[in-house]
């Protein structure tokens, strides 16, 4: 069995190794310009550096596609035409239609078809985190042959019936996530004021907010953009979030008590009913790694999640069957809205501080004009807005990004067992 894979990024040369490791004939190719180094790299594992993809196309029997979304239909133009009669054909994109109308157009006919999405990044362990699997076109005995070979990677594999299913959780597992994360640090920006150093936010649920904020702005903004830009079902959900924000925040500063307190609890009959009283997150957890010294309690909105949990119950989403498909950033905010939720002492302290608490206004105004910003650049599809908003946070953001991505990785490896 001859594995090629066309894109050596972070993952495609994470793959690469572990495959070659697990004993396979491992092939791949990148741009010219990193033919040289990826050969000093990866040679020393036993994978051979092809010269392009045409050629990993005419020698493998199963090849994987490792490219970004928004250049995988450039990429399978140019070498699809090559693949060799019969052999498994799989994406590693984070948004399948894009993929899959790419695959159907330039693929040959016999060409076995079975897409993955690994639910993680290329720093983090793959054993035990989840792994997605697609058969779209594919023969029983092809797809078992593909699901041996990704077996190799120690990931746990859920299948799921079509990218139509892939693409609509991950609208929720990722685009809206990781919009309600990047506007908490976009409100951070506009303020002025560093969550750390904020005496509202010493610990517990906000801390926690704020270490997967800094781990999100860690990473590159095309991490996320195409996630949000290309997904066909992530507009309207991103929309809906902001919708369901802006109608709290108007409930909030109207005090309309009796109108906000029906939204949220109906939001939590619907969304908690069939939940037991195990919690994913606890104060010991949450304190532990704390980004600040101060280990006081100031009551606060939760905006954030009250609206997450809001747009769970109008979309008529179920987030603990979308953890099927868990990304570290969704289980802890599925963790936190929990939290949040199933703690009637603190979801009263919650609603009482929105509706009656003016020294969190202004915040909770921050972050709504940063949601609705989100909102417009992604129902626009601009890709340079999203970069230049993300860019300007993480500058500004960039002197925790360090530590936030180092403990929240502490914080998610502590939780991989629940």
């Amino acid at each position: 069995m001859k594995i090629g894979i066309i894109g050596l990024g972070d993952m495609g040369k994470m793959f690469a190794r572990i495959w070659a490791k697990s004993g396979f004939e491992v092939y791949g190719c990148d741009l010219p310009k990193n033919f040289d180094s990826l050969q000093e790299e990866l040679g020393a594992f036993g994978v051979q550096i092809l010269k392009d993809g045409v050629a990993v196309s005419r020698l493998c029997d199963f090849i994987l596609y490792s490219v970004e979304a928004e250049n995988i239909d450039k990429v399978v133009a140019q070498c699809g035409g090559a693949t060799k009669y019969g052999a498994i054909v799989a994406g590693q994109t984070s948004v399948k239609a894009p993929e899959i109308a790419a695959f159907e157009e330039h693929l040959p006919k016999d060409a076995q078809i079975v897409t993955c999405h690994a639910l993680y990044g290329p720093s983090v362990n793959p054993e035990n985190q989840t792994l997605v699997v697609i058969n779209h076109r594919a023969s029983n005995s092809a797809f078992n042959e593909a699901l041996d070979i990704f077996s190799r990677i120690g990931s746990i594999i859920h299948e799921l019936g079509d990218y139509h299913e892939h693409d609509k959780m991950m609208a929720d597992i990722q685009a809206i996530t990781h919009v309600g994360f990047e506007s908490i640090g976009t409100a951070c920006m506009h303020r002025k004021v560093y969550p750390w150093e904020n005496p509202l936010h010493p610990n517990g649920l906000d801390n926690v907010k704020f270490l997967m904020t800094l781990r999100i702005y860690s990473y590159k903004f095309h991490v996320y953009s195409g996630l949000a830009l290309l997904n066909p079902y992530a507009k309207k959900d991103v929309r809906k979030y902001a919708n369901c924000e802006m109608e709290l925040f108007e409930m909030m500063i109207e005090e309309d008590e009796k109108k906000f307190r029906k939204r949220i609890y109906a939001a939590r009959d619907h969304v908690f009913k069939d939940k037991d009283d195990t919690l994913m997150l606890d104060d010991k957890i949450m304190s532990e790694f704390s980004l600040s010294q101060d280990k006081g309690h100031k009551p606060n909105s939760h905006l954030s999640l009250l609206a997450m949990v809001d747009t769970w119950h109008k979309l008529g989403t179920n987030p603990y069957r979308n953890l099927v498909c868990q990304t570290p950033p969704f289980k802890l905010r599925v963790g936190m809205a929990e939290y949040l939720f199933m703690n009637e002492d603190l979801l009263e302290e919650s609603i009482q501080s929105a509706l009656f608490d003016k020294s969190i206004r202004g915040e909770d105004l921050a972050f709504h004009t940063a949601v609705h910003e989100w909102a417009n650049i992604v129902e626009m599809g601009d890709k340079e807005s999203y970069k230049k908003h993300f860019e300007a946070t993480k500058t500004y953001l960039s002197d925790r990004l360090d530590e936030g991505r180092h403990k929240s990785g502490l914080l998610i490896n502590k939780l991989r067992s629940i």
